[in-house]
């Protein structure tokens, strides 16, 4: 018996994931026009058959039913709405997906980056490409995955509708995906909120995006800043004349104090530093 192994290379989820990370990387070192917004839109068209694995992918991410039994028939659909994809059109467009990145990054970099979701990624790709696989399988493997597959379906349920119409109207949702690449519109959002980001906001945003799954790493480096800041904060607080102002940065010190007793780095203490880089820059010249 062969075990089906992960290979991300040929995970359209893994895929699509580590190229809307590459864009956001791309726009934040100053590269306008970034070669994988390009990518995108060349083979994620919605007549592709890598939009049409996609969409199938992610009716399986966000689905949710309360009875088991749903569950399995809706991950039992999406794999026959599959096994009607042409798996030669599908490796070939994998194929000239991957040579196309292959010519513009380095793959191996390309790859590093941390994906969301991973494990659900794979659990995907192992159950519908068992179905592929003309080899006999190895039958716990399989079942390993779709165990983990149907306990996130079941997670945290929400109101559903015909399974049928909640694949139709992932595939529909396609072209309004590619416009609204999340990372991208969060970077633009960054940019006209707070104007053309300085070099340590990028650097942050650059930890926020590559270490979003990695919390542990995320909260060291956060925790780090607010020490930085904090400081800077306290050396130039003597300095300022008006006493409302100076109250007003010991609560803002006091409140940056906080972020590092807190279990999760959430948005908004992102959003806090970054404006915090703000409120140094702006102390600096007035006390100069």
């Amino acid at each position: 018996m062969a075990n089906i192994k992960h290979n991300k290379i040929k995970n359209v989820g893994v895929l699509f994931e580590l190229l809307t990370r590459q864009i956001t990387s791309d726009t934040i070192n100053g590269i306008e026009k970034s070669p994988a917004i390009f990518i995108v839109k060349e083979f994620f068209n919605k007549n592709s058959y890598l939009s049409k694995e996609l969409n199938l992918y992610k009716a399986l991410q966000v689905q949710k039913y309360k009875n088991e039994a749903r569950a399995e028939k809706f991950i039992d659909v999406v794999v026959a709405e599959h096994n009607k994809l042409s798996s030669a059109k599908l490796n070939r467009e994998k194929y000239n997906l991957i040579k196309e990145i292959k010519s513009k990054y380095n793959l191996e970099d390309f790859f590093k980056s941390h994906v969301a979701n991973y494990k659900l990624n794979a659990s995907i790709y192992k159950i519908l490409e068992s179905k592929n696989n003309k080899r006999f399988s190895n039958p716990m493997n399989v079942m390993k995955s779709r165990v983990f597959l149907t306990e996130h379906i079941l997670e945290k349920f929400g109101s559903t509708k015909n399974t049928k119409e909640t694949i139709i109207k992932e595939y529909s949702k396609q072209d309004q995906d590619l416009r609204l690449l999340s990372y991208k519109i969060l970077l633009e959002k960054f940019n006209k909120k707070y104007g053309k980001l300085n070099v340590k906001q990028k650097n942050l945003l650059k930890e926020y995006i590559n270490n979003i799954s990695n919390l542990s790493s995320l909260k060291k480096y956060i925790i780090k800043e607010v020490n930085i800041v904090t400081k800077a904060l306290s050396l130039l607080t003597p300095k300022v004349s008006d006493k409302v102002v100076k109250i007003k940065l010991k609560e803002v010190s006091d409140q940056l104090k906080l972020i590092k007793k807190e279990n999760k780095i959430r948005d908004k203490h992102l959003v806090s530093v970054l404006r915090s880089y703000n409120l140094i820059k702006e102390l600096n010249n007035v006390v100069k």
